[in-house]
């Protein structure tokens, strides 16, 4: 299975690439292939599992009918989702992408029925009726960050694998090094050689940037933002204040030693993306919604503070980022509706804390190992978002994740390369820990902090 850097960095919006990229998606999908000569006069979306559980908590009806009025996580417009589902409420005909107008009800057309279908707990089956004929039906399995099958793919073990020939294929980090080894190559250059099977070095180059600079616009987006978070929490902004505070700091924390001011920026970084998510903003997957803000602060953050750094840190850091990504989704899992949030923002503080070695000049092998400590200090994190919104524990989760990411690169830079636990065991474990927990505490909010946290 070959898998893309740009299959784990994508632009979309939040707050949820499992909940609401993937369904947006999977709906856009099965709407083009709708027949326009057909009338159509009734659409049932029935939501499952996971996507039931939590789902009005992650937007996933509003994701579902963006797409099968044609809407792309990657274009929608976010300021114009409010006003067209008022619309329809109000008792407007949706406009399919096919061009057909239909009458929808979120109240009658929208099923939400806990019950997990075998092949994965986030599913969705979509029906297009005439009367009370069914014209057409479907059922769509989202498997994290943005990726989705239907069912056909899943009867048939095709997840949407892509067979393009790698020039430097690898399944596993043991074997990652191996190649980097044999051809003198790191991580950056090998991933680079890789990418190359789909385009050409300076579009894989641009696009990166690309990517860069929608992290970096989310980043700047989420540091002007006030007020509270959507969805009843009533969780205020902080990423702005603490933003003005850096900037400007109290008269009394002016001699405040400046390491711990560093920290601050990492935070900072990491609360600015994760607020725009949660309010359903525009961020990239990185290699999920829950855990975008990640990545980008720990680049953001040796951007700042490392003088010579320069756009080709950034390509070389989302490489090597990729190429641990790719490991964690090929072995286990970076859905938390599948393994808990240590596939989620355990897989990201892996990513950032190898991009980070990479560009500070790590070995192969010390790149392998900050991702190793990274993923292994987040095993067993349970998902249990409060309210099934992506705020607690998710938004202060990334921050954390941040600044255990830096010190992770930083403690591998300090070694030789040699260490006691693989990444790939790591990886393994995860998988199997993520098997073993109770569904109660993988993004359903039965469980954990969704339970004990007291809402007002």
């Amino acid at each position: 299975m070959a898998i893309s850097v740009f299959d784990l960095f994508r632009v979309g919006i939040g707050p949820s690439s499992s909940h609401t990229v993937g369904p947006m998606r999977a709906a856009r999908d099965f709407a083009l292939t709708l027949d326009k000569d057909i009338a159509i006069t009734r659409l049932v979306v029935k939501l499952h599992g996971s996507l039931a559980a939590t789902g009005v908590g992650h937007g996933t009806d509003r994701a579902v009918i963006m797409g099968l009025m044609g809407e792309a996580p990657e274009s929608i417009d976010p300021d114009s989702i409010e006003a067209r589902l008022a619309s329809l409420d109000s008792g407007a005909s949706l406009l399919l992408a096919n061009g057909q107008q239909v009458r929808f009800s979120r109240d009658n057309d929208v099923v939400w029925d806990e019950t997990c279908l075998a092949f994965h707990p986030n599913a969705m089956v979509l029906t297009a009726m005439c009367d009370d004929r069914v014209l057409t039906t479907n059922t769509f399995y989202s498997l994290g960050g943005g990726f989705y099958v239907d069912q056909a793919k899943a009867d048939h073990g095709d997840v949407g694998e892509d067979a393009t020939p790698l020039p430097y294929s690898f399944n596993t980090a043991a074997e990652l090094l191996a190649l980097c080894k044999t051809h003198q190559l790191r991580i950056s250059q090998l991933m680079l050689e890789n990418e190359k099977a789909w385009r050409s070095e300076a579009t894989i180059r641009e696009e990166l940037l690309t990517i860069w600079h929608a992290m970096s616009d989310s980043i700047e987006s989420g540091l002007r933002a006030t007020g509270h978070l959507p969805g009843g929490l009533n969780v205020r902004r902080r990423a702005q204040l603490l933003h003005q505070q850096l900037l400007h700091p109290p008269a009394n924390q002016r001699l405040i030693v400046s390491s711990f001011t560093v920290m601050d920026w990492v935070n900072v970084f990491a609360l600015a993306v994760n607020e725009e998510n949660a309010a359903g903003r525009r961020m990239v997957t990185a290699p999920t919604n829950g855990a975008a803000g990640i990545v980008p602060a720990v680049l953001a953050y040796y951007l700042k503070f490392e003088p010579d750094a320069s756009e080709a840190d950034v390509v070389d850091f989302l490489l090597t980022a990729g190429a641990v990504g790719i490991l964690c989704k090929k072995n286990a899992s970076i859905s938390g509706a599948e393994v808990g949030c240590q596939g989620e923002v355990g897989s990201a503080c892996a990513m950032a804390a190898a991009g980070l070695a990479e560009v500070l000049g790590g070995s192969p092998s010390q790149v392998e190992n900050a991702a190793e400590i990274g993923l292994e200090h987040n095993l067993g994190l349970t998902c249990d978002p409060v309210g099934g919104l992506v705020q607690v524990p998710c938004i202060e989760r990334n921050a954390i994740a941040s600044v255990k990411a830096i010190n992770a690169a930083r403690m591998a830079m300090h070694g030789d390369g040699e260490h006691f636990i693989s990444l790939d065991k790591v990886i393994r474990t995860m998988r199997d820990t993520g098997r073993d927990m109770q569904d109660k505490y993988k993004e359903t909010s039965k469980g954990g902090l969704a339970v004990n946290a007291i809402e007002c």
